[in-house]
């Protein structure tokens, strides 16, 4: 199919969007840069990125001391969790530059690019409720991003008190399937405080993110384990039992005892068009020592003669549903 083509009022119109957006970044990142010059700055430290408010991030810096800083325009982004050099300022600081990461936990944004939520994590906790309801293919897709950056995810069933009849079986036929593939679990209650002991010791000396969709008592659960942090807690839609978004940006808290947490913004979807087919089906960690024995290279476990995955299926070596779940996956990926 031939490109469509633009009229010389059209591209003048593009091209004058383009100069404005420009004019716009540049004069933005000189006032950033004039705001440094006037401050009178100390000397170069290290520094750890607790949090992010537009155009400025508040740092951490080694002795406890948190402070809002500006952003050097050679850095890039910056994430809550990112290591930095930085150096105090009055009243505002300055991030000289980002030192390396260890991993890197995206998600896609409401325009569909892709964006680093945080830095420098060792667990993925996810979080899922009775209510709202947790889908199985959403769980998949936090365990192939937590897989394809290295990342040990963890399943958390908080409200675990709103277990019922009526949706009991199916979070219990749920959690087993994970649970036979190997993945821990803990059930929790912020209300009977059930779980929390080995919650808790699960997250020392690590640094920690929880996900999962809006509702699901992410921020119940740090307000119980981080007392005095009084995260905003959101009540569920009476109409949809959807979550409402209380957590806005990604905030980053120690526990007394060592190890840190970090509350990201909810979210109802997690795409993975990022990551290649390859990518995704190595997420699905079960699928390993079969799909390395089928016949053809690239095989897509679809009908393929000497297929090592479908047959792993069919005698019950691999979850029917995992499948199925891989399959939607993939089929986004072009959707």
């Amino acid at each position: 199919m031939s490109k469509r083509k633009i009229s010389r009022q059209q591209r003048w119109r593009i091209e004058k969007i383009q100069a404005e957006r420009s004019e716009r970044a540049t004069r933005r990142q000189s006032q950033i840069d004039e705001a440094i010059s006037e401050g009178a700055l100390g000397h170069e430290q290290h520094g750890l990125i607790v949090s992010h408010f537009g155009q400025q991030v508040e740092v951490e810096g080694d002795q406890g001391q948190r402070q809002r800083c500006h952003v050097r325009s050679q850095i890039g982004d910056l994430v809550t969790g990112d290591a930095v050099v930085w150096r105090a300022g009055n009243p505002t600081g300055a991030v000289e530059a980002r030192l390396e990461r260890r991993s890197l936990l995206s998600r896609p944004d409401n325009h569909g690019k892709l964006k680093p939520v945080a830095a420098n994590i060792d667990n993925i906790l996810i979080v899922i409720a009775p209510r709202p309801q947790a889908h199985a293919n959403l769980i998949d897709r936090y365990l192939v991003a937590a897989e394809a950056i290295g990342i040990s995810p963890v399943l958390v069933l908080n409200k675990h008190d709103l277990i019922d009849d009526d949706n009991r079986e199916t979070l219990q036929d749920m959690l087993a399937r994970y649970r036979r593939i190997g993945y821990p679990i803990i059930e929790a209650s912020t209300k009977t405080r059930d779980g929390l002991v080995g919650l808790k010791a699960l997250l020392n000396n690590k640094i920690s993110v929880f996900v999962g969709q809006s509702g699901v008592g992410k921020s119940s659960l740090v307000n119980i384990l981080l007392p005095g942090s009084d995260l905003r807690v959101g009540e569920l839609s009476e109409g949809t039992q959807k979550g409402r978004h209380t957590t806005t940006t990604a905030r980053l808290f120690h526990f007394p005892e060592g190890g840190s947490l970090i509350d990201s913004p909810g979210i109802r979807e997690f795409a993975l068009w990022n990551l290649s087919r390859e990518e995704i089906e190595q997420g699905f960690i079960e699928f390993r020592p079969f799909t390395s024995t089928c016949r053809f290279r690239d095989c897509r476990h679809e009908a393929e003669p000497g297929c090592a995955l479908l047959a792993a299926v069919a005698d019950g070596q691999v979850e029917e549903q995992r499948l199925i779940s891989y399959r939607q996956i993939v089929q986004s990926l072009t959707g």
